[in-house]
């Protein structure tokens, strides 16, 4: 995986002293950045197994397991390709692709989990589209935004909070109101967050004018 500085998104763990060591232990090891980044698939589609169709206090629990996981994943292996040396030319494949569908096989498994499927799928599309907007800005020249304020780290976050508060809800018997506002936090925020790279992308645009 190859990714400039400007176009790397910010993420304050990469310099915790945990991350360093691990990318370190990688970088060393024959495993490569690109095998890290499908590893996140899986733990996402583990997750959003258990989400859809397991979601007993146990197996919401560890789909907050699986959720974190999958971002440990996205955070080594940029830092196993970048700080360790081993980014590849199909790199900026493996960065993209695998994180649009580790977001979406999740939401559209939130959508279910709350018995509103389209409520799942519009959150993942809406997710995907930040992206879009996100990436059609660099390909104008500019720097790729990733601002907020439900950009991917912060959607994760959400949910891991909502399957381990569904657990509470489920261990005394209630209703799952927390993966409920959980797809329409999500769903909501995504918007909010294309209208807000959109806007960021036109100020920038007219600045250069």
């Amino acid at each position: 995986m190859a990714e400039t500085d400007l176009n790397r998104r910010p993420i304050a763990t990469r310099s915790s002293a945990w991350a360093q060591r691990l990318a370190s232990a990688l970088a060393q090891s024959s495993i490569t950045p690109n095998q890290i980044s499908m590893l996140s698939v899986l733990f996402a589609g583990v997750g959003a197994a258990l989400l859809a169709w397991a979601p007993t206090p146990a197996g919401l629990l560890l789909c907050a397991a699986c959720i974190q996981l999958r971002l440990v994943c996205n955070l080594i292996d940029g830092m196993v390709a970048v700080e360790g040396g081993k980014g590849s030319a199909l790199g900026r494949i493996y960065n993209e692709f695998p994180d649009r569908v580790t977001d979406s096989v999740l939401i559209v498994a939130l959508g279910y989990a709350c018995d509103l499927p389209w409520l799942g799928w519009l959150g993942a599309l809406l997710a995907l589209a930040t992206a879009y907007v996100r990436v059609f800005g660099g390909s104008l020249g500019l720097t790729q935004d990733f601002r907020g304020p439900l950009a991917k780290a912060q959607r994760m976050a959400v949910l891991t909070v909502a399957c381990v508060a569904a657990a509470g809800e489920g261990y005394w018997h209630t209703q799952h109101y927390a993966l409920l506002t959980a797809a329409i936090i999500i769903a909501a925020g995504s918007l909010v967050t294309c209208v807000t790279r959109t806007l960021a992308i036109a100020a920038q645009l007219r600045a250069g004018a």
